[in-house]
């Protein structure tokens, strides 16, 4: 079992900056993705981020250019860096590991952008 454990959520000001971070850990041993998804109030959970092995990246259009996903592989986990936050970034945001064809969530983590 993988277990993921995300943290670094809270209150951020428009145009402000947040940082996610999520740790993977337990049976690693070659994980093959690790991403971010979000789900607003009344709304479907989507895909925000991925990062994948050879340190491919790949965002969702509304967040290209103000979000960073990266990754310290010695530790076995992965960031979301967010800047110029926005009140519609507001969200659960959750982080997913895929490793060996199967799929782990984390707990998720609250962010909220208001002034």
């Amino acid at each position: 079992q993988v277990q993921v454990v995300e943290s670094g959520g809270g209150l951020g000001q428009p145009g402000g900056s947040l940082r996610l971070s999520c740790a993977a850990s337990g049976s690693i041993f070659s994980i093959n993705i690790m991403a971010w998804y979000r789900q607003a109030p009344g709304k479907q959970r989507e895909f925000v981020a991925q990062i994948q092995g050879g340190d491919s990246t790949t965002y969702r259009d509304s967040v290209k250019g103000r979000f960073t996903i990266s990754k310290d592989n010695a530790k076995n986990t992965v960031y979301l860096q967010m800047n110029s936050l926005k009140p519609e970034d507001t969200a659960v945001y959750y982080c997913s590991v895929i490793q060996g064809g199967a799929v782990y969530w984390g707990q998720g983590t609250q962010v909220t952008v208001s002034s």
